[in-house]
């Protein structure tokens, strides 16, 4: 048992390298910045022993498929304050997670609500649904910004760095014994991000 504990933080240090590494790259060349992020993300997946892939098939896997880099989906966007109101947010087990809404982000494409979680460790959490979603993105959505788990493109001042091309699907949708937050209501877009993560 207690190994769990061990390899479950060295995943959370290679995440949070990851990322580091990410920023650093990111604002001098985009495109390497993602190359990064996907090759880093493969190699986790393929042999970390708390990747979300089921151990039975990661001997085959082959690494996750992602749209090319698209520089229309770089967004920034500053918080616009929201009263602070705690939020239920559904998960993918029919159970909820406690999160507090404190704000929102105006995007050209559509507002996205910005959450801190209420238990855990703590974190601002940005999940969404676009018109993606269940076709070549997973159904439930996809996460922006899950500080949490150190997926932080970090910010531009006071405006976050919110790049869909970095989003990525959450751990349930690899292997149904994770439990995760889905995108509520006030995160569903419009439009379709053909950026990110793909099925």
């Amino acid at each position: 048992m207690s190994e769990d504990f061990i390899t479950l933080l060295d995943w959370r240090r290679r995440v949070a390298d990851m990322y580091s590494s990410v920023r650093a790259k990111l604002p001098a060349d985009a495109p390497a910045a993602h190359a990064l992020w996907r090759s880093t993300r493969d190699d986790l997946f393929r042999t970390h022993p708390q990747s979300p892939v089921p151990a039975e098939e990661r001997a085959k896997f082959s690494g996750l498929p992602y749209y090319e880099y698209d520089p229309r989906f770089a967004k920034r966007g500053k918080v616009r304050s929201l009263p602070e109101e705690r939020y239920d947010v559904g998960t993918s087990t029919g159970g909820v997670i406690p999160f507090v809404r404190f704000g929102a982000v105006d995007l050209d494409i559509g507002s996205l609500e910005v959450f801190w979680l209420d238990a855990y460790s703590g974190g601002v959490f940005l999940p969404f649904r676009d018109a993606t979603a269940g076709k070549t993105t997973y159904g439930g959505g996809r996460y922006l910004l899950d500080t949490a788990k150190s997926a932080d493109l970090g910010a531009n001042g006071d405006e976050l760095v919110l790049d869909f091309n970095f989003a990525y699907h959450p751990s349930c949708r690899y292997d149904p014994k994770w439990v995760c937050p889905l995108a509520p209501l006030g995160n569903r877009l419009q439009v379709a991000i053909e950026a990110g993560e793909q099925m």
